[in-house]
């Protein structure tokens, strides 16, 4: 049987569109064992992947890339390592042929670097495999509710990325409300256990304007996540994991951007669009260094940006 070993990103959003990357792999290896290896938080999203044989797990401490040296080196050879994290880790590893990302200047989009790297003109979606499991979680959670739903991402990996919550909460009173095009709908939260701050502020304001509200930040492991947006009739959310988990997923997902680079991370899937205020990305991140920022940087997209952008994206999917 042949082995293919793919290591991939900490962070959720590039793994997600890393499966661009392992789908072509796989379909050059028809049933392959795999290895997967990443860090803690994209973890789940791969455990329903075809002949998967293990997931190896590593964080980010003093040692890990001997720790995760040492893990992989068990079982026979490889066919194919790839290594989007551009380690050296695979060339210490028996394995027939090895695909080792590089740093590129280049500015194009993660997919196309992902291409260039693979060698294809160009690679299948992005894939999530979702199982039974993260179906009935999904299930059990939207129980209650009727079909669609309108599905809010409002947090982000750092402040500058979050358009405010308050905006959230206009935006679905606009687009469920008695004259919304998505009219009767209940919304759905989601985000990491840190983010259930923002999404109480949001569930609260829409409680009392009478709209229903499914608030699972924090609740739902990242694959119950992926079942669940399934049933987006749109997703709106900032820069995050989440967004590309909607897009991968095949929801009408419209992406905002601010002190992140549309042209790299934006949106990828059948129907998704970016969204970002008037100013560039150079303008929105010419005020310093980001870390440091502890204001939001998305003041500038307006709701009736974001409420057109909707309307025209759902409009082009038959959806409004």
């Amino acid at each position: 049987m042949a082995r293919l070993l793919f290591i991939t990103s900490n962070r959720i959003g590039d793994a997600v569109l890393s499966t661009a990357a392992l789908e072509h792999a796989m379909a050059a290896m028809p049933g392959a064992s795999v290895v997967i290896a990443c860090g803690p938080l994209p973890a789940t999203l791969f455990r329903a992947t075809p002949g998967l044989e293990r997931i190896e797990v590593f964080h980010k401490r003093p040692g890990r890339w001997r720790a995760l040296w040492s893990a992989l080196r068990k079982g026979p050879a490889y066919d194919l390592a790839i290594d989007l994290r551009g380690s050296l880790v695979t060339y210490g590893l028996n394995a027939r042929k090895r695909i080792v990302h590089a740093k590129s200047k280049l500015l194009r989009h993660k997919l196309a670097e992902l291409a260039a790297l693979m060698r294809a003109d160009e690679l299948p979606s992005p894939k999530l495999h979702i199982d039974t499991r993260a179906r009935e979680e999904a299930m059990a959670l939207l129980q209650g509710t009727d079909g669609a739903v309108l599905a809010f991402g409002p947090g982000a990996n750092f402040i500058g990325k979050r358009w405010p919550p308050e905006r959230f909460a206009e935006l679905a009173r606009r687009l469920v409300g008695a004259e919304g095009p998505l009219k009767g709908l209940p919304v759905l939260l989601l985000g990491a256990p840190e983010d259930k701050a923002i999404c109480e502020t949001i569930a609260s304001t829409l409680t009392v304007q009478g709209i229903a509200v499914v608030n699972a930040a924090g609740g739902l492991d990242l694959l119950a996540a992926a079942a669940a947006l399934e049933r987006a009739a749109l997703f709106v959310g900032n820069d995050s994991g989440l967004m590309h988990i909607a897009a991968t997923v095949g929801a009408p997902t419209l992406g905002l951007f601010g002190p992140s680079d549309e042209r790299v991370y934006g949106p990828r899937g059948p129907r998704s669009q970016a969204l970002r205020g008037p100013k560039s990305f150079e303008e929105t991140i010419s005020i310093g260094y980001m870390p440091l920022i502890e204001h939001s940087l998305m003041e500038e997209v307006t709701v009736e940006a974001v409420e057109t952008a909707a309307r025209d994206l759902m409009r082009k999917g038959g959806l409004a």
